[in-house]
């Protein structure tokens, strides 16, 4: 006979989900109401102003997709890309490689700008695959890069596309609420985003914002969308604004009230002050793993404050070290991927797991495992 679950408390430091503030927690145990309730479609209207507040835009279409961040990629990519069209990925790591099976999946054609893992994407690189491929239509990239903790300059990258009058798709899934993420600025045309890393809300929704010119794209597009679940030309009728809306599917409730409280606490803490937090308990982290002979991996200037990829010493067994951290301490931090796994750790400062005591907790246990 199965008994009620109860998970144990843990620490999580590793590339998300990162640790759900309470009151987020609190929000999520609030009475369900029905998705189409007057109540609740005011609070949908709150949450689309707090997303543009937070993407920095004044797009129109600016939501959550009812389903994780890689549900928010596949929407930017089925709506934006139809068959045979020319899509460049630029590949930096595990989450550019994604970009690139969807484009395969969708039967588009591929160009790729392959960066090292470790390394931001080269905007040279991008402008000779542009001037190679002139029939290319949409450039895609990922802003931060989860897999390797490295930041790419979204800026100079959506510039180059726009030189190629191409449209662009920008993951944002670890950045939003850590870094800097202006979609106005950058002129992006489709961002996609998560909330369990910086807004340490639970897993499953993924906000998203199209641009104009990716919406005028969409209405004029000839083929269907791929997925009926993820078509904007249907999904914004539900979360178009204010008045009546029609019935898409079932919103995930409870789920909505804990993202919206998120926003919330990030307006109230301002969104400098958030990635002020951020960057300050990275320079913690980083000093002390250096006094304990621990290297980062990517150059400062590259460097992700929320997601930090360190060396694993000499010696220390990488599997043995996760596991005692876990069992011994509840702390759970990440191991690497592809072609750093075994060669690095991924220790995430997200949201709510971004305060000095974390990182004195992270910082206390690795030396006694490690000097173990």
């Amino acid at each position: 006979m199965s008994n009620i679950f109860h998970p144990p408390v843990r620490t999580l430091m590793g590339p998300g989900p990162s640790n759900v503030h309470p009151r987020v927690l609190g929000a999520l145990s609030r009475p369900t109401i029905g998705h189409l309730d007057p109540t609740f479609i005011g609070m949908m209207d709150d949450i689309k102003s707090l997303l543009q507040s937070t993407f920095q835009t004044r797009n129109e279409v600016t939501m959550p997709i009812s389903a994780p961040g890689s549900a928010g990629m596949e929407a930017c990519f089925v709506n934006l890309v139809q068959p045979g069209e020319k899509v460049v990925v630029c590949r930096n790591g595990v989450f550019g490689a994604h970009m690139i099976e969807n484009v395969q999946r969708i039967g588009g054609e591929l160009a790729v700008v392959d960066n090292e893992w470790g390394e931001p994407v080269d905007p040279d690189a991008l402008r000779d695959t542009l001037k190679a491929n002139p029939d290319a239509r949409v450039v895609a990239m990922v802003h931060a890069e989860t897999s390797t903790g490295v930041r790419s300059d979204v800026d100079t990258l959506c510039a180059i596309a726009r030189e190629f009058d191409c449209l662009t798709i920008v993951d944002t899934v670890t950045s939003v609420g850590g870094i800097d993420v202006n979609v106005d600025r950058w002129q992006a045309d489709a961002v996609y985003s998560g909330t369990q890393k910086c807004l340490s809300c639970p897993p499953g929704l993924s906000p998203v914002t199209f641009s104009e010119r990716a919406m005028d794209y969409v209405a004029r597009r000839q083929t269907p969308v791929q997925s009926w679940f993820l078509d904007l030309k249907l999904v914004t009728q539900y979360w178009g604004e204010g008045g009546a809306r029609v019935y898409h599917h079932t919103a995930p409730v409870n789920a909505l009230y804990g993202l919206h409280e998120s926003l919330l606490m990030l307006q109230e803490e301002g969104l400098q002050d958030a990635w002020d937090r951020h960057a300050k308990v990275h320079g913690l982290l980083r000093d002390g793993l250096t006094q304990l002979g621990i290297d980062m991996v990517v150059a400062p200037e590259y460097r992700l404050p929320m997601l930090n990829a360190v060396s694993i010493p000499a010696g220390a067994d990488d599997a043995q070290v996760r596991a005692r951290l876990l069992e011994e301490f509840n702390l759970e931090i990440g191991p690497g991927l592809g072609p750093l796994k075994g060669k690095i750790w991924r220790i995430g400062l997200m949201g709510n797991g971004a305060r000095q005591k974390n990182v004195l907790f992270c910082l206390s246990v690795l030396d006694q495992v490690l000097n173990r």
